[in-house]
């Protein structure tokens, strides 16, 4: 796991969990109803994390924007190298 990811918090572990949980199921269980459930609960996931990721990049550009305009360039180009890095 990546260490920086300031949109991963704790919350988001429970879809990790139930996640992993369905995997073990349907490794265990290989029936259709498991593997059905296992796609629901990937896309689920997948849509939750994206969500939340495109919601902190957009806070993040608002936050680069105001600090353009009011000429804050030393927190508009650290704002750019942690969009970078993340």
């Amino acid at each position: 796991m990546k260490q920086h990811r300031p949109w991963f918090d704790k919350e988001r572990l429970g879809y990790l969990d139930q996640r992993k949980q369905a995997t073990i199921q349907c490794i265990q269980d290989p029936s259709q109803s498991n593997v059905d459930n296992l796609n629901n609960v990937r896309r689920e996931a997948s849509r939750y994390f994206r969500n939340k990721k495109k919601a902190y990049l957009n806070a993040k550009i608002e936050e680069l924007k105001n600090n353009n305009k009011i000429k804050n360039n030393r927190y508009v180009y650290r704002g750019i190298s942690d969009l970078k890095k993340g």
